[in-house]
């Protein structure tokens, strides 16, 4: 049998049918197909998301209404272009597909999710998802776009060429949506044969889909004029990195200029919140643990969360705007200089909001070398856990003043050479890396720009709940954990029934025990027990030493940011930020490049290697800002 021969499946003879109620259906198709944006609008905030049992691909699970009298488990599956790829995300589809992945139902049904502005190339993976032989309905997404463009498809004769039902949608407008619910809805029937190319075949599947398209006359639409005369701009070898540049700075200035009264107006909230609190509390050991301890703690690290939102908020408008996909083919060549490849930017750019998920995101990157290089050097990339204790800093070190204008300035500026610090370490490492014990030949790196689009609100505020959401929960447990352990020690050993000095309490004393260690970088022992406490989570750091100097009655009275001032230079202040923009302080990092590596060995090497950088850069940084200073 040739390569594109093709052969007649019956759907059947991969498993029955059965005729009755739809539970759980699976959401597949290829990435920037618009499958995300269905599952947010089928099943808004009634969704989780998890880890696959055994692996590192991340599980969506949702419940959508209005299908019968209960509700239907909907479960969206990785983006992927193939289910015969080698990566991880392909296998679990798979998996998942054949009702073989522990902890996850068989699925009654799929729904398919293709982009129509690219058709002729998407329906490769339908070939494959049909022969399954589940019952699927294909969803033609942003339809609307294409027939504005001059497209055209003939969704009846695709339906016939399928054997499937095909639906056109929009899930960014929420047309056409009646038709999943109808669908599901609906007694599954047995669908007549079909005529499928040779399974596992990329030359077999390409040239059925072309026929698929000719068939069912597919017009692919024009792009639009203003889409061309943006790319023109945005891709450019000069502007696109320049008006990057102005994008990021933008970002930052914003962040401070709207964030930081909205963080002080929270701030003060939450200060009323514990005074009353207090007031009602009796005076005594239980109002100090409640009060100074837990609320101040926890109080010092929520106070950042409209700044951390705000931040999530311009980047989800730029990733759903279609311009992240354009920034990535920008840094590629960036990325080939150093030797890594342009897949390895949408990992480090997602490391921006946490460096766990994108580490896990390197499974995309085929050449195993190129993978960990990227995981090695991912955790130098700022992640949200490190903006508490930036911000914290910043303000209460760094004047608010202006460099250009009111558009920039200095606390800015500061901000976004700690983000830029981390760039160039992650860059000199990868470089390091490539060009002695990971060295490989260059790959070519292909990426299907999405359309632009103008982001919807509904998308972005279900972003932001979810941030929000994994905030909260981190305070309410590691770092509400992390306060009340630090309280505790603090109030031990008893001196003749009374509360001891904070300096000759437990903590104080494994505090000054490791003082010696890090004097030289402008730290005193508080600051080095945030450091120990912020291993099990950056952004701990900033509850431990809220309290800490709750705790003292020396700076009990004051806020964080005044303790601070009254206990560190400017040069230790500048130092600690340093240290943490270059420092592996997350053991979840490391237990997730443990398991991503299947080793040890690599993640020790990371830690040693970034927690030596760390120190080296913050003392150096000390020694000059206090002659300077």
């Amino acid at each position: 049998m040739s390569c594109c021969t093709p052969v007649t499946l019956d759907p059947g003879s991969f498993g029955p049918r059965i005729a009755g109620k739809i539970n759980t259906v699976v959401l597949i198709g290829p990435p920037n197909s618009g499958k995300s944006t269905l599952f947010n609008r089928l099943t808004g905030l009634r969704q989780k998301v998890a880890n696959y049992p055994g692996v590192t691909v991340e599980q969506r699970v949702g419940h959508m209404s209005g299908v019968g009298r209960s509700d239907v488990t909907l479960i969206d599956l990785p983006g992927i272009y193939s289910l015969a790829s080698y990566s991880e995300d392909a296998r679990v589809a798979v998996n998942v597909l054949h009702g073989e992945m522990p902890g996850t139902p068989a699925p009654d049904a799929v729904l398919l999710v293709l982009d129509s502005l690219h058709l002729s190339r998407q329906l490769m993976l339908a070939a494959p998802v049909l022969a399954l032989g589940l019952p699927t309905l294909i969803l033609l997404n942003m339809t609307d776009v294409m027939e504005t463009r001059g497209g055209e498809v003939d969704s009846l004769k695709l339906a016939q060429e399928l054997g499937a039902p095909v639906a056109k949608i929009s899930a960014t407008r929420g047309t056409g949506l009646d038709a999943i619910r109808n669908f599901l809805g609906q007694h599954s029937a047995i669908s007549p044969p079909l005529q499928l190319p040779v399974m596992g075949n990329a030359a077999s599947y390409r040239q059925w889909a072309t026929g698929v398209s000719t068939r069912t006359n597919y017009k692919a639409p024009l792009s639009s004029d203003s889409s061309r005369r943006l790319d023109k701009i945005l891709l450019h070898r000069i502007w696109g990195p320049l008006l990057f540049l102005v994008v990021v700075v933008t970002l930052f200035q914003t962040v401070f200029a709207i964030g930081k009264p909205l963080s002080d107006g929270f701030q003060a909230i939450l200060d009323l919140i514990g005074t009353r609190a207090g007031a009602l509390l009796p005076a005594g050991w239980i109002q100090s643990l409640l009060v100074d301890g837990v609320w101040k703690g926890v109080s010092s690290v929520l106070v950042f969360l409209p700044q951390i939102l705000l931040l999530f908020l311009f980047i989800g408008v730029l990733e759903d705007s279609g311009y992240l996909a354009r920034a990535a083919l920008i840094a590629d060549r960036a990325m080939r200089a150093i030797g890594l490849n342009g897949k390895a930017f949408i990992p480090l750019l997602s490391a921006y909001a946490c460096a766990i998920p994108a580490i896990m995101a390197t499974r995309t990157i085929e050449n195993k070398r190129d993978r960990l290089a990227t995981i090695l050097v991912t955790p130098f990339m700022t992640c949200s856990a490190r903006l508490p204790i930036y911000m914290l800093m910043i303000a209460a070190f760094v004047p608010n003043r202006p460099l250009l204008g009111n558009f920039f300035g200095l606390r800015a500026a500061v901000m976004l050479g700690l983000y830029v610090l981390g760039f160039v370490a992650a860059f000199l490492t990868a470089w390091l890396l490539k060009s002695s014990i990971l060295k490989t030949s260059a790959t070519p790196f292909i990426l299907e720009l999405p359309q632009y689009r103008v982001p919807t609100l509904r998308s972005l505020a279900l972003r932001l709940v979810d941030r929000s959401h994994v905030f909260l929960r981190q305070a309410g447990t590691v770092i509400l954990s992390v306060t009340l352990v630090v309280w505790l020690l603090s109030h031990v050993p008893l001196h003749g029934g009374s509360f001891p000095q904070l300096a000759d309490s437990l903590v104080g004393r494994v505090g000054q025990f490791i003082e010696p260690l890090i004097r030289p970088l402008g730290f005193n022992w508080k600051i080095g027990i945030g450091l120990l406490t912020s291993v099990l989570a950056r952004e701990v750091i900033v509850g431990t030493l809220g309290t800490l100097y709750g705790t003292d009655p020396a700076t009990q009275s004051l806020t964080l940011q005044a303790a601070l001032r009254h206990d560190m230079h400017i040069g230790g202040a500048i130092a600690l930020v340093v240290y943490f923009a270059l420092a592996m302080q997350c053991t979840s990092t490391l237990a997730v490049v443990r398991r991503e590596t299947n080793s040890w060995k690599w993640p020790a090497i990371q830690f040693i290697y970034m927690t030596g950088f760390a120190y080296v850069a913050a003392l150096i940084t000390n020694v000059v800002l206090s002659r300077i200073f």
